[in-house]
């Protein structure tokens, strides 16, 4: 960011506007203050006009990637100054960011995609700002997490955003614990080259819940996969890696009771009769409410004294 609040490449007046269905709109200077602009997740069609008119009008626009947002800036004719403000220089950047509200300055800040402070930088700046009394503004858009929500078919009266899960997996595992006792739709991103172990770990310690895959959201790829989180983790090595996941998981259903230890066994040793241990363990997860490693163990257990007895039987 320009150390320079008045430096020459501020937009002027004469220049501010913005290019929508071919015609040139121009746009008044944004009153001073912070405006937090949401952008496109991937479709850069889904800008709002109010989002175009307040680009248009600050003196500078604030984003993680200036290569990023320059696609948008280009799309649709706006020249306002970008400068990079993201979690590596923040703590050297946000006292000129500072400074420049302070002297009246109009600046916008953006993510790479979707809406700002939302698994992005940003909170430290909003927090300091209102501090010194700058006024706030946030301009509402596209979000990846509420348009994952909506097409996932999944409770959205109560939904928890986890962001990104820890990416060695104890670490992943301890968390997923941690979220299985919260009774609400849980909504978290990840990235592909993680998304395959990730839904074995998601099947594993959040047994028995409906889900939904969503790759490339708004965009010309997109895809939403549902179904049963052990189904989906069971066809992970098919999964389409390429692209941005937003993965949708159900709640516990309230109604449903976890197996006993016997209980258990004597739905294994049915199971086992007429299934692999694979296709058991599958079942069995779904149905006992216990996780997959669990369930695992214990029918390899029960394989194992099987085999045991009808060995002893032809002996």
């Amino acid at each position: 960011m320009s150390p320079n609040p008045g430096n020459s490449s501020t937009t002027s007046a004469t220049t501010r506007g913005y290019m929508v269905a071919g015609h040139r709109v121009t746009a008044p200077k944004a009153r001073p203050g912070l405006y937090l602009v949401a952008t496109p997740i991937g479709n850069l069609a889904d800008i709002t006009l109010r989002a175009l008119e307040t680009l248009a009008g600050v003196d500078v626009i604030l984003c993680e990637d200036t290569r990023i947002t320059r696609r948008l800036t280009e799309r649709y004719g706006l020249s306002s100054e970008l400068a990079a403000y993201h979690e590596h220089n923040a703590e050297a950047v946000r006292p000129r960011i500072l400074q420049r509200l302070a002297e009246g300055a109009a600046i916008a800040l953006v993510s790479d995609a979707g809406t700002p402070l939302i698994s992005d930088p940003g909170y430290k700046l909003v927090r300091e700002a209102c501090g010194a009394g700058h006024a706030v503004t946030a301009l509402p858009g596209p979000s990846a997490v509420l348009a994952a929500l909506s097409v996932a078919a999944l409770p959205t009266d109560r939904f928890f955003f986890e962001g990104f899960l820890p990416a060695k997996q104890q670490a992943r595992r301890a968390r997923l614990s941690e979220l299985a006792r919260v009774e609400a739709t849980l909504v978290m991103f990840e990235s592909g080259n993680r998304v395959q172990e990730c839904l074995a770990d998601l099947a594993d310690g959040l047994p028995g819940r409906q889900a939904a895959i969503c790759r490339e959201l708004t965009k010309l790829h997109e895809e939403v996969l549902r179904g049963a989180i052990s189904d989906l983790a069971a066809q992970a090595n098919e999964l389409e890696t390429r692209g941005e996941f937003v993965l949708v998981i159900g709640p516990p259903a309230r109604d449903a009771e976890v197996l006993t230890t016997d209980q258990l066994d004597a739905l294994l040793a049915d199971l086992l009769q007429r299934s692999s241990v694979k296709d058991a363990v599958m079942h069995a997860v779904e149905l006992s409410g216990r996780p997959r490693r669990e369930v695992y163990a214990r029918a390899l257990e029960l394989a194992k004294t099987k085999r045991a007895g009808e060995a002893d039987g032809e002996g």
